[in-house]
């Protein structure tokens, strides 16, 4: 069996994640999704990002991504060949504990902060597949976010995380 790897803190996820696990999922025969950012002690300033670490840009825990993960792996028809873990970015000694070293990671990389987290998976010991992204048409999940409080977003998520993500906002 073959294992592939996709990365992100997924706040929320979106139609772009989905694409990214379809193409490893066409290469591999099973996907791991790690969540970073799992909790609060994880988050830490990069160089090459000036937000992930800020808690606008983690409104979600660990476990609502995962509800959230569910529902849109399940709604893709990909949730059989998918698991998802956390994944600290910040304590590479344990990263095999959660993602086994014969996967291959797939990031598409926007900007510095993806090449930078490609490089360092790649020194983590891990096969990296970078996937460039034009940065113009890249949908960020922070315009999600800006949109809850209009309501428009539904639109930018997929479908079958809609039912999950209003009932976690509704909470709020």
């Amino acid at each position: 069996m073959t294992l592939a790897a996709v990365t992100g803190r997924f706040q929320p996820v979106h139609a772009q994640h989905l694409e990214l696990f379809a193409l490893a999922l066409a290469e591999h025969d099973h996907l791991v999704v790690a969540v970073t950012n799992p909790d609060t002690a994880a988050r830490h300033v990069a160089a090459t990002s000036t937000h992930r670490h800020t808690d606008d840009a983690n409104p979600f825990t660990y476990f609502e991504r995962l509800q959230l993960l569910t529902a849109a792996l399940a709604g893709a028809g990909m949730a059989e060949r998918t698991t998802v873990v956390p994944f600290d970015l910040t304590r590479p000694e344990v990263w095999a504990e959660y993602v086994p070293r014969d996967a291959v990671h797939y990031v598409r990389a926007y900007s510095a902060w993806e090449k930078d987290k490609a490089e360092r998976l790649a020194d983590g010991g891990y096969g990296v597949v970078v996937v460039e992204g034009d940065p113009a048409t890249k949908l960020d999940a922070a315009t999600i976010r800006a949109r809850f409080g209009d309501g428009t977003w539904a639109e930018l998520v997929p479908p079958a995380t809609v039912p999950v993500l209003t009932g976690l906002l509704e909470r709020r």
